[in-house]
């Protein structure tokens, strides 16, 4: 469990610029150090806490330490693989969704770090879920792995623009996906 945060990771649990913590930071309203020598802030734990709590800011991102995944499939036998290999890796907190309506109401809900993301949904495209979630400036941190069988460059091109953040091929194997997760979202990689 860290216990200091940089300037970044607060405003990535804060889900916030890091300008604003920087800001809040240098007016004070935000306690913390700053690493002798150098221009760097670190903000304590329960510091942080204590800001979040008092400016109404949910607290869950920094309680569980764990960064939040919606993963979005039709497919309940690939969906239950990924729960389990993010549920194993313990860094996870994972919430499903079967088609594109049911993600829509989730994303709004649950504002997850990450979306794991099926393109050929029952009842959604997934280019239309990504333009959905990046026509919405609260979820701009939220980064977006689009999976699927198909295979046109174009496709892939289509998904980026919309706001895809990366994309991989079915079949995959669990860990790449878990791997990709953690590079898109500055996790540690966990030492073997």
């Amino acid at each position: 469990m860290k216990t200091v945060f940089t300037t970044g990771e607060a405003a990535k649990i804060c889900k916030v610029s890091q300008q604003t913590i920087i800001r809040c930071f240098d007016s004070g309203q935000l306690k913390g150090f700053r690493v002798p020598g150098s221009r760097f802030r670190r903000i304590p734990r329960d510091v942080l806490y204590r800001f979040m709590k008092e400016n109404g800011i949910p607290t869950d991102a920094l309680e569980s330490g764990r960064r939040k995944a919606l993963v979005v499939d039709d497919d309940e036998e690939l969906v239950e693989l990924i729960r389990d290999a993010l549920e194993n890796d313990g860094r996870f907190e994972v919430r499903v969704a079967n088609n594109g309506f049911s993600a829509g109401m989730m994303v709004k809900e649950y504002r997850p770090d990450i979306i794991v993301l099926d393109i050929m949904l029952p009842d959604i495209n997934g280019k239309d879920v990504c333009n959905l979630v990046r026509s919405d400036s609260t979820l701009d941190d939220t980064k977006i792995i689009c999976i699927s069988g198909m295979v046109e460059q174009d496709k892939v091109q289509e998904l980026k623009a919309a706001g895809a953040n990366d994309f991989l091929q079915k079949p995959f194997e669990v860990e790449t996906l878990v791997e990709r997760m953690c590079r898109l979202l500055d996790v540690e990689p966990v030492e073997a």
